[in-house]
Order: C-alpha cells, then structure tokens, then sequence
C-alpha cells in the first residue's frame, strides 16, 4: 500500500511529539505506575502508532481517527504516556477540520455522547466526585478538539464562502462592463454609419459619374455636390468627435436629431439623387403639436437617413416616398419605399450595415421592423423596396407650446 506524501507540519509535529514522548519514557515520567500487567517499554508502542499516524492526519483523517482510538485505548493497559493521548487529541481534530462533512458532523456528536456516558459511568462505579473529574478529562481529550475543529472549519468553509461570493460579483461586474462597453460601442457604430454613410454615399455616386461622364457642367454639378456632403460630413464627424471627448457633466449635451428636421434631411437626398433620376416626397401624417418621446424620434429620424442613403445607393429612377403615421395612444409607424431593379450608372457599394443598424434600433424599442422587395403599387414601378418600422409610443408625449 502505498501512502500518500505527508504534510512538511505533520512531519514536524510528528518527530517532536515522539522526541517529547521517548523523553519522559527515559526519564520515568508515565501517566500512572500502577500498571504492572505490561512492562513499561510497551508505551512506546502506542506513541510510535500514533506519532505514524500524524504523518496522515490531512490525507487519511478518519483511518487515522480510528487507528488512534485503538491506540490509545491500548495505551490505559500500559504505564501511559502523554504525549500518546495528546496526539490523539489531535487526530479528532484533524478528523473534524480536514475528513468529510459528513465525518465533521458526526464526530462532534458522537465524542459529546461518550463523554456523558464516561462521565456518568465513572460516577456510578467510583460513587465519587472522582469520577466527575474522569469524564471531565475524557471530554478534554475528545470532545474538546472535536469541537475546535467543528469551529475552525465553519470559519475556513465561511472564508471560502466570502471570497467564492466575491470572484462571483467580480466576475459580473466585469460581465455587465463587458456588456455596457460592447452597447456603447454599437451605439456608437450606428450613429457614425447613419450620420456619415449619406455623406460619403453621394460623394462616391456624385464621384463616379465625374470621372466616367465626359461633361464638363456634369462634373461641375458633381464636384459642387461633393463638396458639400464633404462639409456637411466632416461637421458630422467633428460633432461626434466632440460628444466622444466631452465627458464633462457641465456642458449640455448636443441636441439628438428629431423628426422636425425630415424637411431638410429630404431636401438633402433631393440635391444627391437629382443626377440619379430619383425624386422624393415626404407624407407626414402625424397629429400636429405632439412631441414623441426623444429615443422614439432619433430612431425615426435615423431609420429615414439610412433609407434614403440606401435609395441613393440603389433604387431605380423613380419616387423615394417617405410616410409617417402616429395617432395619440398608437405606435409611430415609418414607411420608405424606394423603386427597386438594377440600373444603370454609377452606384455606390453597400456592405449590409444598414439593416443591421436599423433593425437593432427598432429592437431596442421593441419594436417591429421589416425590410425587403415588395409589390409595386397598381400606377407604379413592379418592384418596390419597402422599409417598414413600427416604434411603440409608451409615453405619450405633451403637446409642444
């Protein structure tokens, strides 16, 4: 049988308590000398088991705890020797502290009933306060460090307990930084796709037909609106720039798009798509004098600049129409379609980021969003592309002075 390597402490603990025992065996210092049924050399051999049995007493506790009783019961048939019963003290600690819960349980209890039944059988033979002071001392040697050990592994199962409880809450709290760090940064990424991308989708149509049309008011056209969606985009950036830097609470922050502002974000994509045969209109039915709630407008605003900037991108000549619906105590429903097909010309590449941008938005409102070729209407192009978001209106907003 192989045994596993001891602990450096229970070496140290187990070579000191044998020196103090040989000790006092030399020099003629026993537990009692009344005991002459053995020779006094026959000591040594319960402090030799037991002092073996502390190399064990992490590894093996309760083997070591049953080895030690037998140990020091047969250690009362000799001269006895302290250092025998201390050590065996120490293996019911161990057994408590370091064997498993169900032994650290049990233990306690069971050295507790010995003892009473010690106590009251020593009283019952002796018929004096004697045996009063035999269970005392049977409680010291059992009890008493069953129960120490009973206390010192609550408080190291309580420690661990604390510090599980503490990685936990540090584990989360790195998960929610995680997760607020990753929403800022889509958030951010839809803002700088939706505020730029219908700058630098003209640029790149107006740019195209510049260098592939052999017309000199053609480029001059293009140029001019190049420069301005160059302008209008770098104040854009520069905004944003500046709302990313500022984390300042002293300073109002810059005011959030708004459906006030569809006129001109439509007259905008009017200047870009007039190269492009495209036309806009803008059918705005919703009740006059009421102010939706601020995250409900930029996600309208936002969902209308990235379909134009797509229609730039990709319709057939033809009507962008935009229309928006709202009723007191109903959803805000934004509608934009676009004449679909292939044309021909200059087009701008899109990458999908788009959709994404804008079916993220509507869900964060719990809303519905749907984007995708439709039927024409009856005097119309065969194939639309319709976008569609409905935005809930939890709070009704006040009407505006």
């Amino acid at each position: 049988m192989t045994f596993p390597r001891p602990h450096r402490d229970d070496v140290l603990l187990a070579v000191a308590m044998l020196f103090g025992g040989v000790v006092l065996w030399s020099f003629g210092l026993h537990i009692t000398e009344t005991r002459d049924l053995l020779p006094p050399w026959a000591a040594l051999v319960p402090l030799g088991v037991t002092a073996f049995l502390e190399l064990l007493r992490r590894t093996m506790p309760r083997t070591c705890l049953l080895a030690g009783t037998v140990a020091v019961v047969a250690d009362q048939f000799t001269v006895g020797n302290l250092f025998t019963v201390l050590m065996f003290t120490d293996l019911v600690y161990a057994s408590v502290v370091y064997g498993s819960p169900g032994t650290a349980r049990r233990v306690p209890v069971i050295t507790g009933l010995i003892t009473v039944a010690s106590t009251i059988t020593f009283l019952a033979w002796f018929r004096d306060p004697a045996g009063l002071l035999l269970g005392v001392v049977t409680g010291l040697v059992s009890f008493a460090p069953a129960t120490t050990g009973a206390i010192i592994r609550n408080h190291r199962e309580a420690a661990e307990a604390a510090k599980l409880r503490a990685e936990q809450t540090a584990l989360l709290a790195e998960m929610d930084r995680v997760q607020a760090v990753t929403a800022e940064r889509a958030r951010m990424a839809r803002e700088l796709h939706d505020m730029v991308a219908n700058h630098l989708s003209a640029i790149a149509i107006h740019s195209t037909a510049a260098l592939s049309l052999d017309d000199p008011k053609t480029t001059q056209g293009a140029l001019e609106v190049i420069r301005e969606n160059s302008v209008q985009g770098l104040a854009e950036m520069r905004r944003l720039i500046g709302l990313l830097r500022d984390s300042s609470d002293d300073k109002e922050p810059a005011a959030a798009p708004t459906l006030d502002g569809l006129e001109s974000l439509v007259e905008q994509a009017r200047t870009n798509g007039s190269g492009s045969g495209l036309d806009f209109a803008l059918d705005d039915r919703r009740e006059n004098g009421v102010r939706l709630p601020a995250p409900v407008e930029l996600a309208a605003y936002r969902i209308v600049q990235e379909s134009l900037t797509n229609a730039l991108k990709h319709a057939e000549s033809g009507q962008v129409r935009i229309a928006l619906a709202h009723a007191t105590g109903r959803a805000l429903t934004v509608t934009v379609t676009s004449p679909f097909g292939r044309r021909p010309g200059p087009r701008a590449p899109g990458s999908g980021a788009g959709l994404v941008g804008m079916r993220e938005r509507v869900a964060l409102l719990d809303g519905e969003f749907e984007a995708g070729p439709a039927e024409g209407p009856p005097q119309g192009p065969e194939k639309i592309w319709c976008v569609r978001a409905v935005l809930p209106v939890r709070d009704e907003g006040e009407p505006s002075a």
